[in-house]
């Protein structure tokens, strides 16, 4: 998956969660999850999309692993619904698996860019994800 396609892929869950929550906020319990839920789904794409403008390895790191913590929430608050039953059928479950596969991708991407990271630090190269040292 290229990073054009990650970034439309989380700007569609994103969208996809917002509509959730909105159906999600009409139960008085549910309010406050369904705000941080929706303040979860959506920062996953901008601070992935952050990341892909970074200024340098480390920078991109940084963001990439703070939208790591925010699909890592998103699923989180997924077993929370799921768990208290706020909200029931394919649509939640649909949700809760994209979420899911997104930390799965994410972690691993943010995994992957450390260990570049460190092989090139030994190297003497810490600049932007795909750049060469010149």
């Amino acid at each position: 998956m290229t990073p054009e396609e990650l970034k439309e892929r989380l700007t569609a869950f994103g969208i996809d969660v917002v509509r959730f929550c909105r159906q999600l906020r009409a139960l008085p319990e549910a309010r406050s999850i369904a705000a941080q839920l929706s303040d979860c789904g959506t920062a996953i794409s901008s601070n992935y999309r952050a990341a892909c403008r970074a200024r340098s390895r480390r920078e991109f790191i940084s963001r990439l692993a703070v939208a790591v913590e925010e699909a890592d929430e998103a699923v989180g608050w997924f077993k929370i619904v799921r768990g208290a039953e706020l909200a029931t059928g394919s649509e939640v479950t649909r949700l809760f698996q994209e979420a899911q596969e997104i930390l799965s991708i994410l972690a691993a991407s943010r995994r992957t860019a450390e260990q570049r990271d460190r092989k090139n630090r030994t190297v003497g190269s810490a600049g932007p994800p795909g750049r060469q040292a010149t």
